[in-house]
């Protein structure tokens, strides 16, 4: 007896552990994104550029994301739940952001290619009013999914079901097998357009770097490594999709490993991809990360690239 109760103990104190680490990852991740997005409105260079818009809108959407997902992983550490309505109002954004950041992915390799493979219609084609309608039309793409999910759940659920308490996970709105397979084949179809995107795009950048010297072929390598970034970072996001089914199966096994499974996918497959934004422009991009580190160190840094922007 008392070994069980020390076992539980220490079930119970290392997921305490794992619950504060994982927060303190999310409130450093949300610090960073911050950050960057002050440098992003600091500089009129950056909020005219079609890149640096996308790269903003992949911060603002990662944030949104992370946040509204670390409140339900939250809701489950604590074994709270929540009537089905309001899961519903949650789920909305949840669902619409989660294949927002995959859809500029694709406009930002898009972008690349048209810069690198295109560079004398690039101005014309990557214009602040064309990437504004841009961001539109991606978010137009990310909602149909939603529409669709909640649509067949509102045809099928009935009244009394809004008010019940539950766990608030994506499963509440599955409440038959096809709805499972409807959402699965949404997101599969919607990824296999972006991969094909990102795929034609490498393949036509390694063309015009291999042709390239001096300069040209400098940044189109560069080119090739951003879009490959956007590829594995686009992979990440996919594997994102399979998480409600693996901890679906767990769930119905035993809570525990339900928790523990939410985590890892937590980690893994949600905070994972969103530190690749921050890495590919933040750090990667050399007149970003210069004002970068002006802003962090409240102007005593010099910024050696500064007159680029202006």
């Amino acid at each position: 007896m008392a070994a069980n109760n020390s076992l539980a103990g220490d079930d119970f104190l290392l997921r305490k552990v794992q619950f504060v680490v994982l927060q303190s990852l999310v409130m450093i991740f949300l610090f960073i994104n911050l950050l960057l997005i002050i440098t992003f409105l600091k500089k009129e260079y950056f909020y005219t550029t079609a890149r640096y818009i996308l790269f903003a809108l992949t911060l603002l959407s990662d944030s949104f994301l992370l946040f509204m997902s670390d409140i339900l992983l939250i809701f489950t550490h604590f074994h709270i739940t929540i009537q089905v309505w309001a899961c519903i109002i949650i789920f909305v954004v949840v669902l619409v952001y989660i294949t927002v950041t995959p859809a500029t992915l694709a406009a930002m390799t898009l972008e690349r290619y048209v810069a690198i493979c295109m560079p004398l219609r690039h101005g014309e084609l990557s214009s602040t009013r064309n990437t504004m309608n841009c961001i539109l039309i991606i978010h137009g793409i990310s909602s149909v999914p939603c529409i669709l999910i909640l649509s067949t759940f509102l045809a099928s659920a009935s009244l009394s079901y809004y008010s019940k308490y539950q766990f608030c996970s994506v499963e509440v709105f599955m409440l038959y097998i096809w709805q499972h397979n409807l959402r699965s084949a949404l997101y599969q179809f919607q990824f296999l357009i972006m991969s094909i995107i990102i795929v034609f795009s490498y393949i036509k950048i390694m063309k015009v770097a291999k042709a390239a010297s001096g300069d040209d072929k400098k940044s189109s390598k560069k080119g090739l490594r951003t879009v490959a970034l956007h590829g594995f970072q686009l992979l990440l996001c996919l594997i994102q999709l399979w998480c409600p089914l693996i901890e679906s199966a767990f769930f119905h096994i035993n809570f525990s490993l339900y928790e523990i499974a939410r985590y890892l996918n937590f980690l893994l497959f949600y905070l994972a991809p969103r530190c690749l934004s921050p890495l590919i422009y933040g750090l990667r991009d050399e007149v970003f990360f210069q004002a970068l580190k002006y802003i962090a160190s409240f102007g005593l840094y010099k910024q050696n690239l500064i007159d680029k922007m202006n």
